[in-house]
């Protein structure tokens, strides 16, 4: 899955919001596996907290989850969208919980938002042009000895052996080093960007939190997937079609096979379609 799961700063303008919530649906499900962990480091530091909220909830995913985990706490979703603000209530409505919704434009109602004992933020903050002014902002929500986690950051996906038997071995690194191109246009057209190292543990320091540690999670899905995780794998290479002229002509043609539901080699076909994921989550606490 690609660094934009769950975040969603950045898509207010997106033109099917249906479509958008049902990949970040099936993409967010499938890496729940590190998110479940995390709130488990979450518990350790403050077990029974009273507010949470998830900043960029997008569809709710993570914000079920954090309501499954915390089921006493008032949860809120945070988003820019309302179409998946109503996704993410009915989610948690589906699963027995009720959660609260904010339509927020972020970075600019990051000063709004309501003060918690949690804020959760999944791969969002990096859609944000000044990302430490935004973890300051977000900091600064906290009631004392609230936890903040960030997760961002981790280590590319991986869906398929080195050799898939079409095209040259080693295209999942060639997509890589498309993905990260593209990030860095995304990040250089934002408002507002400022360019500092990411370095999320010393921003987390630099907003005044405490015992800020950092704990990467794996998500490892072998062989063979069902049928939900091999559409969300689908889901994250299509989005790659949208750069495809980026690619060598070879290179190119392997992703569309990969993802033409029309051809054998097509991910949802595929039995060696797996997902490793390592996603890192950044936690402090305020004083």
């Amino acid at each position: 899955m690609t660094d934009h799961t769950h975040g969603h700063a950045h898509q207010h303008s997106h033109p099917d919001w249906a479509a958008l919530a049902a990949e970040l649906e099936a993409e967010g499900t499938t890496l729940l596996p590190y998110v479940a962990q995390a709130l488990e480091d979450i518990a350790a530091r403050i077990p029974a907290p009273g507010t949470i909220v998830d900043v960029g909830a997008g569809p709710g995913v993570h914000t079920a989850a954090i309501a499954d985990r915390f089921p006493a706490a008032r949860v809120i979703a945070v988003d820019g969208s309302p179409y998946l603000l109503d996704r993410a209530r009915e989610r948690a409505a589906a699963s027995g919980r009720t959660v609260e919704a904010l339509r927020a434009d972020l970075p600019s109602g990051l000063g709004e938002l309501p003060t918690a004992d949690v804020i959760w933020t999944a791969q969002t903050v990096h859609h944000l042009g000044d990302q430490s002014a935004a973890i300051a902002a977000l900091a600064d929500r906290l009631h004392p000895g609230g936890v903040l986690a960030v997760a961002e950051g981790g280590l590319p996906s991986r869906f398929l052996p080195r050799d898939i038997g079409i095209g040259r071995p080693g295209f999942a690194e060639r997509l890589d080093a498309l993905l990260s191109q593209g990030f860095g246009e995304m990040r250089a057209a934002l408002d507002g960007t400022v360019d500092i190292p990411e370095d999320w543990s010393s921003m987390l320091r630099a907003a005044g939190l405490r015992d800020v540690r950092a704990r990467t999670y794996l998500v490892d899905r072998p062989a063979p997937l069902d049928d939900a995780a091999r559409a969300a794998v689908a889901s994250t290479l299509g989005r790659y079609l949208r750069m495809a002229d980026r690619l060598d002509p070879d290179d190119a043609e392997v992703l569309r096979r990969l993802t033409d539901p029309a051809s054998p080699h097509d991910v949802r076909r595929r039995p060696d379609v797996f997902v490793l994921a390592a996603r890192t989550v950044f936690i402090g606490t305020a004083s």
